[in-house]
């Protein structure tokens, strides 16, 4: 539902950058059916907002200032408390998880900032009316998920409040073997204690961070820092 005139879908911006909100706003006044009435730098500033007055979409980045909400528990807020205004992200960095995490937390679509500010539009425009926005790019990744699939089709009849996890993407053998290497342990100890080869293990554990989008110890770490250990 329009939250402003017939003709006019209202907009409110987050980014703590900014140079980053003062370019989206002028980019979307080239389009006349788009109004950016408002732009925030902190996830508290624009719950602020929103709690006196409601927008059709609310754009926002997915990682904000260290001190500031983080952008899950924001999208999950925004979907408990404001469910008619519908959150776009517009992420520098992305992985298939992190896009499977916000379409189940609350979000309508997600448009990397590399792509140009018609595209962002367009991503606008498809959101306030009631309809997932994502890159092509994305779909491919997102095909063995479900769960996450039943959500962008059905998302105008469904309300989430999944507690969300990075597990919601994995195995259990997966779950395990990410658990286990995140205590410490070594390939050789995981393989030990579940009473397989060390091969099969190495094979489980590619196969998580492909799902999870990582390629390296280090990014599952910070990803983990993130999103939590697997259940």
């Amino acid at each position: 539902m329009r939250t402003s005139s017939s003709n006019v879908y209202t907009v409110m911006l987050l980014d703590d950058h900014e140079m980053v909100r003062q370019g989206i706003e002028l980019g979307l006044g080239q389009a006349p059916d788009l109004k950016v009435v408002a732009s925030f730098g902190t996830g508290r500033q624009l719950l602020a907002a929103l709690a006196q007055r409601r927008v059709d979409v609310v754009v926002m980045d997915f990682v904000l200032a260290p001190s500031d909400i983080d952008g899950l528990s924001l999208l999950q807020v925004l979907n408990r408390r404001f469910g008619t205004c519908r959150p776009l992200i517009v992420a520098s960095h992305y992985t298939p998880a992190t896009v499977a995490l916000s379409l189940k937390a609350g979000c309508w679509g997600v448009v990397g900032k590399t792509q140009n500010l018609k595209e962002l539009i367009t991503a606008i425009r498809t959101v306030a009316q009631g309809r997932i926005y994502l890159q092509p790019c994305m779909l491919p990744a997102l095909q063995g998920m479900q769960s996450v699939l039943d959500v962008a089709n059905m998302k105008t009849n469904v309300s989430v409040s999944t507690s969300l996890q990075v597990s919601d993407c994995l195995t259990p053998k997966e779950q395990e073997v990410l658990r286990c290497f995140l205590d410490g342990m070594s390939v050789n100890s995981i393989a030990a204690k579940f009473s397989r080869s060390a091969s099969t293990i190495s094979t489980q554990k590619q196969s998580a961070y492909r799902k999870l989008g990582i390629r390296s110890d280090s990014e599952l770490f910070k990803f983990t820092q993130q999103f939590g250990k697997p259940a």
